[in-house]
């Protein structure tokens, strides 16, 4: 019998698939030998399991539908119907944990101040975490993202009235509550060397790779800029939830059609 039009469907779908997944894998072999930096090495991993991922089922699906293969068609059910599953998940657990945490307007100043004890328990941990938070913290020093506040050169009164990043206000410049004194957009001067109530005055260095990337402050632009980011990646997921919930209904449809055909063939070979 004749493939349908949903066991073509499928295999097209899975065709593009398998094409997407030769680069991604190509990407994260090529990261995990040219990696230099923790940041870097940091993403080779994700990428290569995320390559043989999308290669293996795609193949699967591929191979299911185009060939009539029910028990491959079936894992890949299986497999889609498990990521359909963890990907809501994922989203509503992106809402929950990013729905804590703002910046806080400073009196007379274009940037928020950030406090890391505003965002949730769980975000906080991850940041806190040594490990977690030298793997990041090398990632902002490789961005250089605060090259381009160094690169101003802008006044005392430009600077307050900057719209500076979360990153960049919490990594970049002591927090406002320090009271020290301007002398360039990441230089700064304590002049009494008094002692403040808050911990990141004394983290605070005019070392151009220090900086504040140990503050509080920091961790809370951090956080500040994933919020948004996961906010984005929450509602991109909605999106692509629906594209997979369509694609694993023309899977089953395409499942059901390889079960038809078998029996047909079945009943014919029994009854010439």
């Amino acid at each position: 019998m004749a493939f349908r039009v949903s066991n073509n469907l499928v295999g097209i779908l899975n065709f593009l698939t398998f094409i997407l997944s030769i680069p991604i894998l190509a990407g994260g072999i090529w990261l995990s030998h040219r990696a230099n930096t923790d940041c870097e090495k940091f993403l080779d991993k994700p990428v290569i399991a995320l390559g043989v991922f999308l290669l293996i089922v795609s193949l699967a699906g591929l191979v299911g539908a185009c060939c009539g293969v029910s028990w491959l068609l079936w894992i890949y059910l299986f497999v889609m119907f498990l990521l359909i599953v963890l990907l809501f998940c994922f989203t509503i657990f992106a809402f929950v944990v990013t729905n804590k945490g703002a910046g806080e307007v400073a009196s007379g100043r274009g940037y928020k101040e950030y406090r890391l004890g505003d965002y949730s328990n769980w975000l906080q941990k991850r940041v806190n975490n040594d490990k977690n938070w030298r793997k990041i913290k090398s990632c902002l020093q490789d961005g250089k993202v605060c090259k381009s506040l160094q690169e101003g050169n802008v006044t005392f009164s430009d600077f307050y009235k900057s719209n500076l990043s979360p990153i960049q206000s919490g990594c970049c410049k002591p927090p406002s509550a320090c009271n020290f004194t301007y002398q360039s957009e990441t230089m700064w001067i304590n002049p009494s060397n008094a002692v403040s109530s808050d911990s990141d005055c004394s983290v605070w260095n005019n070392d151009q790779t220090r900086l504040c990337y140990d503050c509080q402050s920091c961790k809370a632009g951090v956080l500040a800029n994933l919020k948004k980011d996961w906010k984005k990646v929450a509602i991109v997921n909605i999106i692509f939830l629906i594209f997979l919930i369509i694609v694993y209904s023309v899977g089953c449809c395409a499942f059901r059609n390889n079960r038809t055909d078998y029996s047909y063939s079945g009943w014919k070979g029994r009854y010439p």
